[in-house]
């Protein structure tokens, strides 16, 4: 567990991540990270669960279609 201080950043409130969190989320400055709600609190993760969602349903059209996308790509 890390602690995080609430700082003030500009006009707005932000929290500053160690090197050793940035490098544990495979981040570096300028990325983007997601906080998602879960049972158990919260989540912060480089990772974008509705982006995911919606390639696993472009896997399946890919997949159910393959011929018909050869053809298109001709």
């Amino acid at each position: 567990m890390v602690k995080l201080k609430v700082t003030t950043i500009g006009s707005s409130a932000g929290i500053i991540l160690p090197k050793e969190v940035l490098s544990r989320l495979k981040i570096a400055k300028g990325d983007s990270v997601f906080l998602t709600e879960s049972p158990d609190g919260f989540r912060l993760t480089p990772y974008d669960a509705e982006f995911e969602e919606d390639m696993v349903l472009a896997r399946e059209v890919m997949r159910k279609r393959r011929n018909l996308l050869r053809e298109l790509a001709k």
